[in-house]
C-alpha cells in the first residue's frame, strides 16, 4: 500500500482576500466603515485633487468612508456634500451633509437652497453586479456617464472629476468625453483594488 503523500496545512479560508483583510482591518482600526478609503487616499497623495476650503460632492456616497476622508483634507472651513440611495448610518463632521436620493433628482438646491459650484465632483458609484462582466461593465458607463453630466453642471471652472468606472466595450468612449471637458485627463487603478477587479479610476483636473 503506497504512502500517503502529506500536505502542508492550508489556514487560509477559501477565496480569502489577505490584502483586502489587512485594508478592512485597517479601516476598522481607523473608524472608517469600508476599505473603499485607500483608494481615495492613494488617487488624493498622486493627483491632489482635493485642496484646503475645496467645496466638493460625493456621488454614491455610502457608507460614508469617502465623505470622511474629503472632509478631512478640505478641512473645517472646506464642505463636502454627499449623494446616495442608501442612508449613511455613520455620524458624519459637521462639515460634511449627506442626503438620501438619486443623482438623476440631483439639484444644488438639494443641499443649500441655491445655484452652487464645488471644486471636486468624485464619484465611486458602481451598480449592483449581475455577475456578467458585460452588462456590468454597461450599467457602469450608463453611471458615470450620470456623473459627468453632474460634473459638467456644477463644477467650478478648472475643477477636478473623479470617476470609477468598469473596464469594457464602452471605456474608452467614455474616456474620450472626458478628455473633452478636462484640460488633463488620466487613468489610474489604486494598488487596493483588489487584483480580479475591473474597475479603474479617471482622473480629471481643470474643467474647460
Amino acid at each position: 500500500m503506497a504512502a500517503k503523500k502529506k500536505t502542508k496545512p492550508n489556514n487560509k479560508k477559501p477565496g480569502r482576500n489577505q490584502w483586502a483583510d489587512h485594508l478592512t482591518q485597517r479601516a476598522k482600526k481607523e473608524n472608517y466603515p469600508a476599505r473603499s478609503v485607500y483608494k481615495l487616499e492613494e488617487i488624493q497623495n498622486k493627483f491632489q485633487v482635493l485642496k484646503k476650503n475645496d467645496l466638493v460632492l460625493d456621488l454614491g456616497c455610502a457608507p460614508g468612508s469617502w465623505l470622511l476622508y474629503a472632509a478631512k483634507q478640505v478641512g473645517n472651513h472646506g464642505k463636502v456634500f454627499g449623494i446616495d440611495l442608501k442612508k449613511i448610518e455613520i455620524r458624519l463632521p459637521e462639515n460634511v451633509i449627506a442626503i438620501e436620493d438619486d443623482i438623476l433628482n440631483f439639484t444644488n438646491e438639494s443641499f443649500l437652497g441655491e445655484k452652487t459650484r464645488f471644486n471636486s465632483i468624485i464619484s465611486d458609484m458602481a451598480p449592483a453586479t449581475s455577475g456578467r462582466k458585460d452588462v456590468d461593465a454597461l450599467r457602469s458607463f450608463e453611471l458615470c456617464n450620470m456623473a459627468l453630466k453632474v460634473a459638467d453642471d456644477f463644477l467650478f471652472q478648472n475643477g477636478n472629476f473623479v470617476c470609477k468606472i468598469f473596464q469594457g466595450n464602452d471605456f474608452n468612449a467614455f474616456q474620450k468625453n472626458v478628455k473633452l471637458k478636462f484640460k488633463e485627463s488620466k487613468i489610474f487603478k489604486p494598488e487596493s483594488c483588489r487584483k480580479q477587479s475591473k474597475e479603474i479610476y479617471i482622473i480629471a483636473k481643470g474643467k474647460k
